[in-house]
């Protein structure tokens, strides 16, 4: 079958390699759709620090299922979303429930070789029904339900004001589900294309620049109150440090990103408010079923969110081109 692998940073390769085996309880599916994500570009790139070369990359996934499941879930030919996150399902984590903090996770695409290719096999439990999406907007449900997750994880609620900071593609999919959990959403990044795009595409009015006057800014738009919920979505360890500054007294700082880097923050300004630092990873299958729930009542503005395509043979062509002229990019989403 076709791959497509990152041999080393900076170089991808089309391959032919044997089609994966099947073990017991696992379910073969053939790949039609594969999101492209901020991951991806950071292992092209060469910035991931978890990982080893060669890998075939691709987590955000969709396809249809190429022989009957053992349980008898799926037929030959469903269509189906992916979950990603491969849990050892013993742990302290899996034993709670929340296999997306699994102690040993395995991450296609990251620990192990994903779904830039054409063909991959998952435990069944890791398969959802795409039933009444299409493919391409199914391969999207895995990034939106990290920004879902997020929102849960918040506790947020109608009447909330909520802060995004990162207009990226997490950071959007965070907003989005904030907005349809009842939040008033504001947000925030050093970008003014990111910010007219925020505003203009999907409604986020009066966005905040980032930067030295954006603290003013935020406690202007609040009558001095600030934020009841700040979500992180920047992967940056400045920004990281600096939403403290943007909670109201009460609220909660949610680091949706995540960085290599140690972060730090004044004892009394997290003191003072009585505020929850909260830390999100992932998604559960209840996060994918309300992106899902969303995508099909239409709350979902899927069209603005799929900016670029390509077929997955393009890639080795495609992904530089789009690191270095990123303008207008959210979601590229690869056709197999």
């Amino acid at each position: 079958m076709r791959a497509i692998i990152c041999e080393e940073p900076g170089r991808l390769a089309a391959i032919e390699r044997d089609r994966p085996e099947r073990p017991a309880g696992w379910v073969s599916v053939d790949i039609r759709h594969v999101g492209v994500c901020g991951t991806d570009f950071h292992i092209f790139a060469g910035k991931h620090p978890y990982l080893a070369y060669p890998r075939v990359m691709g987590h955000e996934l969709s396809g249809t299922v190429a022989e009957p499941s053992e349980d008898g879930r799926f037929a030959a030919g469903d269509a189906v979303i992916v979950n990603p996150y491969l849990a050892c399902g013993s742990c302290i984590a899996c034993r709670k429930g929340k296999p997306n903090c699994c102690v040993a996770i395995k991450v296609l695409g990251v620990h192990t070789d994903g779904g830039m290719c054409e063909r991959i096999v998952v435990p069944a439990q890791n398969l959802y029904p795409a039933e009444g999406l299409s493919l391409r907007d199914a391969a999207m449900v895995e990034f939106l339900a990290i920004g879902a997750h997020a929102v849960r994880r918040s506790e947020a609620k109608p009447g909330d004001r909520a802060l995004v900071v990162g207009a990226g593609p997490i950071g959007l999919g965070t907003a989005l589900f904030a907005r349809l959990a009842g939040a008033e959403v504001t947000m925030m990044d050093t970008s003014e294309e990111r910010l007219d795009k925020a505003a203009g595409t999907f409604g986020f009015a009066d966005p905040i620049r980032a930067g030295a006057d954006a603290i003013e800014a935020a406690r202007r738009a609040t009558g001095g109150d600030f934020y009841d919920l700040v979500f992180d979505a920047t992967g940056n360890a400045r920004a990281m440090e600096g939403g403290i500054g943007f909670v109201a007294h009460g609220g909660s700082l949610v680091f949706v990103s995540i960085v290599k880097d140690r972060i730090g923050f004044d004892d009394p300004e997290l003191h003072k408010r009585e505020m929850k630092i909260v830390g999100s990873r992932n998604a559960l299958k209840a996060d994918f079923e309300t992106v899902v729930a969303a995508m099909k009542a239409g709350a979902v503005p899927v069209d603005a969110i799929n900016t670029h395509r390509a077929a997955l043979d393009d890639l080795p062509e495609a992904m530089p081109a789009w690191l270095a002229d990123g303008r207008g990019l959210i979601k590229a989403v690869l056709t197999v």
